[in-house]
């Protein structure tokens, strides 16, 4: 029974994205504006945690089974995307690249300013 209870907060935060989503003109999707809410409501405590816990725990362990479906439809759709293999894995490429020399220089950056203490001497 708690992990139905947990699940229908969970839907609860879903519906009221999907009513923010009706009656705001803005073009943001109704699962951004529910996990905004959920984020909302645990940070200023109205909602414990633990109300959440286990279901979104559970939610995480299967979410790669989530993208079976759009995995298939990207196979329905492999006629349309043939002519643009070439330049979105060049794109998958570079972008990957790039991602991991910024993301490795920031850590080395960061991890050289960490290391010392306020007077500018090495720790």
């Amino acid at each position: 029974m708690r992990y139905a209870k947990q699940f229908l907060i969970i839907l609860l935060f879903t519906f009221l994205g999907e009513l923010l989503r009706v009656l705001l003109p803005f073009p943001v999707p109704a699962s951004i504006y529910g996990l905004l809410l959920l984020f909302a409501a645990l940070l200023t405590g109205v909602l414990k945690i633990e109300a959440v816990r286990e279901a979104g725990k559970f939610l995480i362990e299967i979410m790669p089974l989530m993208f079976i479906p759009a995995g298939a439809g990207l196979i329905d759709a492999w006629p349309a995307l043939k002519p643009l293999l070439l330049p979105v894995v060049v794109i998958m490429v570079v972008s990957t690249v790039a991602v991991m020399a910024v993301s490795g220089c920031v850590t080395q950056f960061i991890m050289r300013r960490g290391g010392k203490d306020k007077g500018g001497q090495a720790v």
